[in-house]
Formats: C-alpha cells, sequence, structure tokens
C-alpha cells in the first residue's frame, strides 16, 4: 500500500463538544418537500463523520458491518465503540427518546420535529440552530455584507413580486426547513425553469416565505469551513471548491490550497458572529467570487459539511490533490465493495463511509460508499477515478 495512514488526527469532533452531546447526522424521517432524500441515503449520511467523530453518533446498523469493518482496517480505523445503532424509523425515534431521556443532548445536522426532541435537547438550542441555517436571515450572520441582490416575499405575494426580476434568478425557501445537495435551490435560466420552480413551490405548502435571488456568475466557489469551542476557539480548517452542474445540485469537492484571504477573513466574519449568538461545533459557507473579484455568501451552513472529513484528515493522506465524493453500486454489491478495495489498497481511494446493501438481503439494496480520492496530481487522482467508474460499469449484472 502506498500510505501507511499512521498519522494521528490533530482535531476531531470530540474536541468540540462536551461528553454529554451526541451527534446525528441523519435527516428526520418526516416529510420535508425541500430535501427529498431517499431512505438508505438518509441512512447512509449517518456514518459520513464517523472516523472524524471520536465523539457518541447515532449510526445505521447497515453501515457497520463486517465489510466495513474489512475496508476500514485497510487505512488502520477501527469501528468506534462508543456508537447508538437504529435499523428503522421506529428504532431511530425510540434511539432519540432514550438519549434525551438519558440527559443527554443531540447536535443534529437537520431539526427534527418538537414531538421527537425538544428545543433544549439540542447542543445548540434548537430555535439559534434554526436562525443559523435559515436562508432568510443571512444578512445578519454576514453583518449586511456579501450578498447578491435579494428580496423576500411572503407565499401569497410571490406571484407578484417575480414578475419585476428578471432572468436568470435563483429562487430558494425562506423557511427553517433544511435543505441539501442543491435540491432547496432552484436556479432558473429561462421561463421553463421559472415555471418548474413555480409548481414545487405550489407543492410546498407548509413554506410561508420564499427568497428571489440575483443570480452570480461565479468564477470560483467555495466552501470555507471554521471550527469553535471554548478550548479551540475560532480556527479556519481549511476551503474546498464546491462541483456542482449548471442547476447547483451538489457533485463533491476538491481541496483548495490557494483561498483568496478576502474569502478566509469574509468566512471568520460570519463565523464570529454566529459564535457570538451561541453556536458551537463546525460550519461551511459557500462564498462566490464573480469576475469582478467580489466575494458573494450565497449560503451559510452551520454545521458539519460533506467535505468537512477531507479537511480533517488531509494531514493522514498527504497528497497535494483531494476528492471527495460518494457513489453507489450498480446491483452487484459484491463486485462494487471489490472494486472500491482494489483502490484503497493501491493508494488512490480513502474510505469515510459505506452503507451494506447486503444487510437486508444479497443485493436487495444498493450499497453506498464516501470517499476521498487523492494522488500527487490533480490528473492522476481523475484517472484513477474514471478508472474506477469503468471498473464498476464492467459488471454483467
Amino acid at each position: 500500500m502506498k500510505n501507511e495512514y499512521r498519522k494521528p488526527l490533530t482535531l476531531t469532533l470530540q474536541d468540540l463538544y462536551e461528553d454529554y452531546i451526541v451527534y446525528n447526522s441523519r435527516p428526520s424521517y418526516e416529510d420535508n418537500p425541500w430535501l427529498k432524500a431517499e431512505e438508505d441515503q438518509s441512512n447512509f449520511l449517518t456514518a459520513r463523520e464517523m472516523i472524524i467523530s471520536k465523539m457518541p453518533m447515532i449510526v445505521h446498523e447497515a453501515c457497520l458491518t463486517n465489510n466495513v469493518q474489512d475496508l476500514l482496517k485497510l487505512v488502520n480505523v477501527e469501528i468506534p465503540k462508543n456508537l447508538y445503532t437504529f435499523n428503522d424509523r421506529e428504532s431511530y425515534e425510540h434511539l432519540i427518546n432514550q438519549i434525551t431521556n438519558d440527559n443527554k443532548k443531540i447536535f443534529f445536522q437537520y431539526i427534527h420535529g418538537e414531538q421527537l426532541c425538544k428545543g433544549e435537547d439540542y447542543a445548540v438550542y434548537k430555535p439559534r440552530f434554526i436562525d443559523l441555517n435559515n436562508k432568510a436571515k443571512i444578512a445578519q450572520w454576514t453583518s449586511g455584507k456579501y450578498l447578491p441582490k435579494r428580496e423576500i416575499v411572503e407565499r401569497n405575494e410571490f406571484d407578484e413580486k417575480i414578475k419585476h426580476w428578471k432572468l436568470p434568478l435563483v429562487i430558494k425557501p425562506g423557511d427553517e426547513l433544511p435543505t441539501a445537495g442543491g435540491y432547496g435551490v432552484m436556479i432558473c435560466y429561462n421561463e421553463d425553469d421559472l415555471n418548474k420552480a413555480i409548481a414545487r413551490i405550489k407543492e410546498a405548502s407548509d413554506t410561508k416565505s420564499i427568497i428571489i435571488e440575483q443570480f452570480i456568475e461565479e468564477v470560483d466557489n467555495y466552501c470555507v469551513q471554521y471550527v469553535y469551542s471554548e478550548k479551540t476557539g475560532i480556527q479556519y480548517i481549511g476551503a474546498v471548491k464546491q462541483l456542482t452542474d449548471e442547476y447547483g445540485f451538489y457533485n463533491g469537492n476538491t481541496n483548495s490550497t490557494e483561498v483568496p484571504q478576502k474569502v478566509i477573513d469574509a468566512g471568520y466574519e460570519i463565523m464570529k458572529n454566529g459564535v457570538e449568538y451561541g453556536y458551537k461545533g463546525v460550519s461551511g459557507f459557500d462564498l462566490l467570487i464573480d469576475k469582478d473579484g467580489q466575494v458573494f455568501a450565497i449560503d451559510l451552513n452551520f454545521r458539519q459539511n460533506g467535505s468537512t472529513s477531507m479537511l480533517l484528515l488531509k494531514d493522514r493522506m498527504n497528497d497535494a490533490y483531494q476528492k471527495f465524493l460518494s457513489y453507489h453500486s450498480k446491483g452487484d454489491n459484491t463486485h462494487f465493495i471489490q472494486t472500491i478495495k482494489k483502490y484503497i489498497v493501491a493508494g488512490y481511494l480513502y474510505p469515510l463511509s459505506y452503507y451494506d446493501g447486503d444487510y437486508f438481503g444479497k443485493d436487495a439494496v444498493k450499497s453506498r460508499f464516501a470517499g476521498i480520492w487523492h494522488a500527487e496530481t490533480e490528473s492522476k487522482a481523475l484517472e484513477q477515478e474514471q478508472s474506477f467508474l469503468e471498473e464498476l460499469s464492467s459488471t454483467n449484472k
């Protein structure tokens, strides 16, 4: 194997939270029109931060099988012992009640209904957490800076207000419901796009306000990340470049070693405002630079991000280029995991989590994998990824 991966992490999530905090990255089973993750995808998310955590976590049992253990052993990592496990909605919701009844608090990646967990049982008091992640309140955390032209309108005013905007534009929900992966962001280039967005807004009947926003023609798209605890203070842990399609849907991240200081400073100011409001933990802020060099804040995530693990693990890989992405099997789960193992052993792929579809029966559910490509050069890493994708497609099933 090219890398030994024996260097310990210098910072984990455990360093940011008290012993009575339990981490939970699963979206609620409750319906959310702006976060339409499949059940298996939501379960898969529960183990994404397992390697960087060291703290108690809620993890689905399919992320903790012998196959998962074998993958992690290849990079000298063991499945933690301090996990809370579940296997379906009933056991998940029972677990939430059990944890809070034991006088523990939960850091929720996504808010849950009041009937599942009271506001005071959140690691960050729920009303504060909602405020920090509400797209309509972004100006509060940026001190009114770095904002595209935007208008927050009541639902019943939207049809009239949108007539005064020119395409292209961006539409977002303006309430407390969480979004992820670009699913709740509607970029409208033409009338057809706008009509689809209007139809989605009509379906989301519980959404009370809508954000209409200027479309920024980006030159660079950064997610700058920070951590805060009383012990660490505010620390900048790095930045990634976001890979999205033309409609803003998330396609992974690559590490960014050269980040403009004005982007880092803007993110630090935003983090400082959040900390003063009561936030503790990891944050990632989506900051764009346009052709004139102006910085725009388009989304603020006061919570862990998909690429947080890549930033905290960067010294273990010690390679110039890194890329975070997830994949699912084509139907043959055995072929999928064998292919993954091949590239881990070769020293180009670092495993973060694996959702073992065979937990439910042989090839009953497609397995999913999250990992980091890494190599001395971008071309080498992408060459390995392309080879990996071709091998995945070579299965006869």
